[in-house]
């Protein structure tokens, strides 16, 4: 395995449970999005989807984002737990075409879930979480954001969009936070790569950027850019989360957690080619 395999995969052979970012249902009593900083305003979270048009919003919970013009990058664990007729981009509803899931993706089983850490991770190592989704017309209101097909994540300052849960890093997800709620961004530091994923670690104070922030339920397929020379260019797509102990004891999205989140670089020429009607 490769640099993230030598110093975070063994540090999480340690832990026991893992869960998507996207797949619980709860009570909505909280309207969130991007789990923050304790000691920083919401506010200061909060953006308008004027400012970064391409986000779609997948039915129920979940995002994509728009990559060609009638083309959405998105997480295949996203697309697999109901049908998706439609989506929505830019405040428009459009009707899908057909979900193209990855072929190297597959839906770790039940007792793999809720069994040894170890194969947990071992399977999720080895898994492509990534589908593209065509749409029946063209996006003709929106520009379509770049792919990043460079090698030099590692280090970089992230900033990750989505409407998912929310809470801070003091308690982490609030019980009972939509997965569906208003639109945040934050900023992360990639801490790690390897061929599949970026690593990202959820910073506390002192050490945390100044809107430092975590992906929660909800936000799957959310959008991970970085920024080239002023322009976004995307480098990832929310994908997982890992849990220490019991998954029934375990609570999202506290300092010092860790994401992993879909490496897109190395899946520029599937994505092309799928686009091009040469590959699924």
């Amino acid at each position: 395995m490769s640099n993230l395999a030598d110093h975070g995969m063994k540090r999480l052979l340690r832990e026991v449970s893992r869960c998507f970012l996207s797949a619980a249902v709860l009570t909505q009593s909280w309207v969130g999005a991007i789990v923050i900083r304790h000691d920083v305003s919401d506010s200061e979270y909060r953006v308008s989807s004027a400012e970064f048009p391409q986000i779609a919003y997948l039915p129920g919970e979940g995002h994509g984002v728009l990559v060609a013009t009638n083309w959405v990058l998105t997480a295949a664990h996203a697309t697999t737990w109901r049908p998706i007729h439609e989506l929505t981009i830019n405040g428009i509803t459009r009707t899908v075409e057909k979900v193209v899931v990855h072929p190297g993706y597959e839906k770790p089983p039940k007792e793999i879930q809720s069994g040894n850490a170890a194969a947990l991770i071992e399977f999720l190592a080895a898994s492509d979480d990534i589908a593209l989704i065509k749409l029946q017309q063209p996006v003709n209101d929106v520009t379509p954001v770049k792919i990043y097909k460079g090698s030099g994540e590692s280090g970089q300052v992230v900033e990750i969009i989505g409407a998912g849960a929310t809470g801070n890093g003091l308690v982490g997800q609030y019980p009972g936070s939509p997965h569906r709620g208003e639109l945040r961004h934050a900023e992360a530091r990639v801490t790690g790569t390897s061929e599949r994923w970026l690593e990202l670690s959820f910073e506390a104070p002192p050490n945390a950027l100044p809107r430092e922030g975590m992906p929660a339920d909800g936000d799957s397929g959310a959008p991970v850019l970085l920024n080239m020379q002023g322009r976004q260019e995307l480098a990832g797509i929310v994908s997982h989360k890992f849990a220490s102990g019991e998954l029934s004891k375990f609570r999202c999205c506290v300092y010092g957690q860790i994401t992993y989140q879909v490496r897109v670089s190395r899946y520029a020429d599937w994505i092309k080619g799928v686009i091009s009607g040469k590959q699924l």
